[in-house]
């Protein structure tokens, strides 16, 4: 059952593969999306920089190289046709006419040439060809033919419905609906020569084809006009356009000849070795009806009934795509005995003739594709298989046939790593491979690079790198050990490669080296300028390299001084990321695997494109600040800083080609990058001066000269003339007002010190002068209390005389002098002399003691005081007593008088309350 199922499949895919297709050129096809349009496109014209006029349903576009615009006309009518002529745009449309100019702006203005016409009125008129002759633009309807010279309009009606006019050796030639041509001659239309061959057949377009002329017709295939006699082409290509409804036909030189049809695309006729290509829709176009065709410098651009599409005639790469899917990414390729085989998830095609066949009982994905000793390996998800005459032989079983090598000095045995491990191939002496699982190992190995004969590097897709050991038979594995080095940041997804005998590491962009003696790894200098780049394809001089950045371009070296880049933006989007291989079929030729088929690389001839290459300048399309666009005939852009937060600037270099570009800028800062588009945007830039240089950048990373574009963002307004005035007004004012400040506050600490000082001096003198008082004050307190002292011991010892003379009055005889004498010593003890004088010394010291006392205590008597005042001079009682006349008694009984009248307890002392007392 399983048998039966996989002979059904196998014979429905294989006829899917039976028809032919030889390698195309590239093709760059805009749908109607891409260039927001209508789908229907009319007419194509180009001016002398490249860029290109199309005339669609609902206007004119355009396209720089870099963006599509459209403009419509007042009325909004179909245009039919487009020419480009001396600066202008013509353009024909239904009763309408005229050209457009592009402005200063960079866009396109119309203006009407119908006005033009006199004493004439339209018939429902579409005018669908302009040519230019002489001095003379050339329109033409179904009905008429328009002259417009010398900004008058001649118009030429016609008895027949004209179907086609053509500019054959300076005349133009007419073709009418009676089947006859005819000559445009002092305006008026004169019959050709015999025209037999051409009767009943409608003619639906005409070209000069060196000295001869090209007459398209409908339904009959395509003649030539040759000194006058007419003859059909060679049946080979006429058949085709009989079948496919020829519609256009366009000269590309001087032996080929471009067909457009309605129903299968074009074709390129070889007028010297009667050969054609065709391209349709099943080969890359989108969509196989033909409504007009272009040519310029080596590209065909075409305007289909539905999208535009530019074949890139020529070119060094030529591509095999599968539009229906069927053969999927492409994963490897060889070349095996002349003729070429490739490797996809799909399985394994042969190319033979120009014709893709699936090589049966091959589905399922392809890893490998290797030459071993003449014989063709496939290393296959379902095993390995040799492939002789489109036939398959497994001779492994060993599922996932990754990497194979030959195992060192050896003459016929290999190592392959698998899914489960590795397997070992010896080729017998009958010529027959043996296989065999080699044992202690079990898990995936996709790369593999022998350092000797038994020890090989191995890495697993995502556990890392490991060193494994065998024993020399190759039959087991003595050990695996784990690579880990400081050296190499990831091991994941590392590959490995034998580069000059050497293993050599790449992982994560960077490049590593093992040195086997002294068992390290360390940098690789030789390829220290290729980070960020997967080696895949070398040779012992040669090495391909693909640059993982976003650009995605690939590198041809000799790690010299001769390299080249080859960027190309076709082959940048069908590169198959992380499996693309390179694969030489000579010293020429190269294959490249896509994610839909294959490209071809003829590299002589890259090389020659290389040499003669003539890179156009950039021109500048728009230059925009943030509110609006500029006149673009500025030699500077002045732009005002509350508008250059972000700058937009669109250059391009027409549609010959998508371009990168190369940008620097110089001023207050300084930046560069690469361009995949002619979008510029510059952001938050300082204002001053700016210089901007833009180059065009060629397939091999050429640079042309710069498109130089200058400008200037303005000072902002706080940085202007008037604002620098200002602020140096300002700071002036500033500096005044700081000098102000500061003699003012110098003065003012003047001032502070000046008063501070006084201050300080009146405190001394107040200091000196109070010390001065507490000297005087203590001199008349010790002068009192001595004075005190005195009297109170002088008192003390009258008191003591008088009671001696008391005691002793019998003595005397003479009463008379005793009393004299008694008297002279009562004298002495005038108390109320001794306290006046007292007083007056106590006041001295104690100025309000007394009346702040009587305030107080307001019934103290004058005797009452003078107890206070001894007491508060801190006298003992037995001091007071002589001072005042009395006993000690007598003062203490005072004393407790005067407590009393104080309101003073015993628990308090008497005379420290006085002292205390102010």
């Amino acid at each position: 059952m399983k048998t039966r199922l996989l002979l059904i499949i196998t014979l429905c895919i294989i006829p899917l593969w039976s028809n032919g297709q030889s390698l195309s050129p590239p093709i760059q096809n805009y749908s109607s999306y891409e260039y927001n349009a209508a789908s229907k496109n009319w007419g194509l014209t180009i001016d002398e920089n490249g860029e290109l006029y199309v005339a669609n349903n609902i206007g004119l576009l355009h396209f720089n190289g870099e963006s599509w615009t459209l403009n419509k006309l007042p009325n909004k009518t179909i245009i039919r046709s487009t020419a480009y002529v001396n600066g202008k745009i013509y353009t024909g449309s239904y009763e309408e006419f005229g050209f457009w100019k592009m402005n200063l702006y960079g866009s396109l203005e119309y203006t009407s040439l119908t006005h033009l016409i006199k004493e004439h009125e339209f018939t429902n008129e579409e005018f669908w060809q302009i040519i230019p002759l002489n001095n003379a633009i050339i329109f033409r309807s179904f009905s008429t033919v328009y002259i417009y010279r010398n900004n008058e309009i001649t118009v030429l009606d016609a008895p027949f419905v004209v179907t086609n006019i053509a500019k054959y050796k300076k005349e133009i030639i007419v073709a009418g609906e009676q089947r006859r041509l005819y000559r445009i001659k002092d305006n008026t239309l004169a019959h050709l020569e015999s025209q037999e061959l051409l009767e009943g057949k409608t003619i639906v377009d005409m070209v000069s084809f060196g000295d001869d002329l090209l007459i398209g017709t409908k339904l009959n295939g395509c003649y030539m006009l040759t000194n006058g006699l007419i003859a059909p082409l060679d049946d080979a290509i006429n058949n085709e356009l009989k079948d496919h409804q020829l519609n256009k036909v366009l000269s590309l030189d001087k032996n080929t000849i471009a067909f457009g049809t309605i129903k299968n695309g074009i074709y390129t006729y070889d007028v010297k070795h009667n050969t054609f290509q065709n391209l349709n829709k099943a080969l890359g176009l989108q969509n196989n009806t033909v409504l007009a065709m272009l040519h310029y410098k080596e590209q065909l651009w075409l305007g289909l009934d539905n999208g535009i599409d530019k074949i890139q005639l020529k070119n060094p790469i030529t591509y095999y795509t599968d539009h229906s899917g069927v053969l999927g990414t492409v994963y490897d390729l060889v070349d095996h005995e002349g003729e070429l085989y490739l490797g996809s998830n799909t399985g394994i095609y042969h190319f033979k003739d120009d014709q893709l066949q699936f090589v049966p009982g091959s589905q399922g994905h392809v890893w490998d594709l290797e030459i071993i000793d003449g014989d063709l390996f496939c290393g296959h998800n379902t095993g390995t298989f040799i492939l002789k005459n489109d036939k398959l032989n497994k001779v492994s079983d060993i599922s996932g046939g990754y990497q194979i090598a030959k195992i060192p000095e050896t003459q016929s045995s290999y190592i392959q790593g698998t899914y489960t491990g590795l397997a070992n191939f010896k080729k017998g002496e009958n010529g027959n491979w043996i296989t065999s699982r080699i044992t202690g190992i079990d898990f995936p190995v996709k790369q593999l690079c022998f350092e000797n004969a038994t020890t090989l590097w191995a890495a697993h897709p995502y556990k890392g790198l490991f060193k494994i050991t065998m024993n020399g038979t190759h039959t087991k594995v003595l050990s695996t050990t784990e690579i880990k080095t400081g050296a190499i940041p990831n091991t994941y997804n590392i590959k490995l490669y034998n580069i000059k005998n050497q293993i050599i590491l790449s992982s994560e962009g960077n490049w590593f080296k093992y040195d086997p003696i002294a068992d390290i790894i360390s940098e690789f200098e030789e390829f220290k300028d290729y980070v960020n780049m997967d080696l895949v394809n070398y040779n012992s001089t040669s090495y391909w390299f693909f640059d993982n950045d976003n650009q995605k371009k690939i590198i041809h070296t000799d790690l010299g001084y001769n390299q080249f880049t080859l960027d190309d933006a076709l082959l940048r989007k069908r590169l198959a990321i992380e499996t693309e291989t390179i694969v030489n079929y000579n010293d020429s030729i190269y294959y490249f695997t896509l994610t839909d088929g294959f490209g071809k690389l003829n590299l002589n001839k890259f090389e020659n494109e290389l040499k003669n290459v003539a890179l156009p300048i950039p021109r500048l399309s728009s230059f925009q600040d943030e509110k609006e666009t500029y006149l673009l005939n500025y030699s500077s852009f002045k732009i005002p800083f509350n508008k250059s937060k972000s700058l937009l600037i669109n250059v391009s270099a027409g549609s010959i080609k998508q371009y990168t570009y190369f940008y620097e800028l110089t001023g207050t800062i300084d930046q560069s990058n690469y361009l995949d588009n002619g979008t510029i945007q510059l952001q938050n830039l300082p204002f001053g001066d700016y210089t901007l240089k833009v180059h065009t950048v060629s397939i091999g990373n050429e640079l042309s000269a710069p498109k130089i574009i200058e400008f200037k963002i303005l000072r902002p307004w706080y940085f202007s003339n008037w604002s620098l005035l200002g602020y140096l007004l300002l700071i002036i004012a500033a500096i005044l007002l700081v000098r102000w400040y500061n003699r003012q506050k110098l003065a003012k600490k003047h001032n502070q010190l000046k008063v501070q000082m006084q201050r300080e001096q009146d405190e001394r003198l107040a200091q000196i002068e109070k010390e001065k008082l507490e000297k005087e004050i203590k001199r008349k307190q010790t002068e009192l209390a001595r004075t005190t002292m005195s009297v109170a011991k002088k008192n003390e010892l009258i008191i003591e005389l008088k009671d001696m003379i008391a005691l002793n009055q019998e003595a005397f005889s003479n009463k008379q002098r005793f009393k004299s004498l008694s008297k002279k010593l009562d004298s002495s003890l005038d108390e109320d002399q001794d306290w006046k004088h007292f007083e007056v010394s106590f006041k001295e010291l104690h100025e309000d003691f007394f009346e702040n006392l009587l305030k107080k205590y307001p019934k103290l008597t004058p005797k009452d005081l003078r107890l206070c005042a001894y007491l508060k001079m801190n006298h003992t009682t037995k001091e007071i007593a002589p001072l005042m006349g009395i006993s000690v008694r007598g003062v203490e009984i005072h004393r407790y008088r005067l407590r009393k009248k104080l309101n003073i307890d015993s628990s308090q002392n008497l005379s420290n309350y006085l002292i205390k007392f102010k």
